[in-house]
């Protein structure tokens, strides 16, 4: 199995317009997530549909590649980037089929990103069913219940093989007769992790698919891939990772790495 991660990377945002290339001790984030991710795989490619972001992942060393501007989601950006590679790849490798193609979708916003998670991710393709792979970290008894129960962190359940049945804004499973403070104590709860892996052409194939019924209803697009009957495989981390959604995040990952330094 060959492994690729590709990292989209937008340039407009509602909320911070240029992120990829805020300066984060003293690298643009863009370069935190590609460095992360090559200590972990060799093929790495940025896909941006801008050309600031394109020359500065080239200024730095990496490989990037023009995507753009219409897609929908980071999905079908992957998509288009893998089909480039693809492309590029079949000149060198001609007998190098996508059925033996695993990619590794890992946003331009978490320069956290730790390589032990991509390998995580990459792990749960040793199973020959699992079509997509996804992140969970549990939550700890010192969480608070304001931490288990905000919608803007989705949450997962799974059975014991490691599969995906659910994901929900809401707190799932319900402590039937338990009481609220007690929950944490009682259960291990799981938030979803947003980094994903597909086989090639599961991609290809979920990127095509309508939305659904209750992928509308949490606004979750996981929702869409299990209304499909695709396996999603869950693997757990214990690594917390900072998403640079705002400038104050900026700021708190900026803090995080002084905090870091000896």
């Amino acid at each position: 199995m060959r492994y690729v991660a590709i990292i989209p990377a937008r340039y407009a945002s509602t909320r911070f317009p240029g992120k990829p290339l805020a300066m984060l001790a003293g690298k643009p984030v863009i370069q935190h997530v590609y460095e992360h991710v090559t200590q972990a795989l060799s093929d790495v490619l940025v896909a941006t549909d801008d050309a600031r972001i394109y020359d500065a992942v080239e200024a730095f060393g990496g490989k990037a590649a023009m995507t753009r501007t219409d897609h929908r989601c980071g999905t079908d950006r992957c998509l288009e980037a893998l089909d480039k590679w693809l492309a590029e790849q079949s000149a060198i490798q001609p007998s190098l089929a996508e059925s033996d193609i695993v990619v590794v979708n890992i946003q331009g916003d978490e320069p956290f990103v730790a390589p032990e998670q991509v390998r995580a991710l990459c792990a749960c393709f040793d199973c020959p069913d699992t079509d997509i792979a996804t992140l969970a970290r549990p939550y700890a008894t010192t969480d608070t219940w304001d931490d288990l129960a905000t919608p803007s962190t989705p949450k997962v359940v799974m059975d014991r093989t490691m599969r995906a049945l659910l994901f929900s804004r809401n707190i799932i499973p319900h402590l039937r007769g338990i009481p609220e403070q007690e929950w944490l104590a009682r259960h291990t709860f799981y938030r979803h992790v947003g980094m994903y892996a597909y086989r090639a052409h599961v991609l290809r194939n979920i990127a095509a698919l309508a939305p659904t019924p209750l992928e509308q209803a949490e606004s979750l697009e996981q929702l869409r891939w299990i209304e499909n009957g695709y396996t999603i495989r869950v693997a757990i981390t214990s690594h917390a990772t900072i998403g640079i959604d705002t400038p104050e995040d900026l700021r708190k990952a900026n803090s995080h790495f002084q905090e870091l330094r000896p």
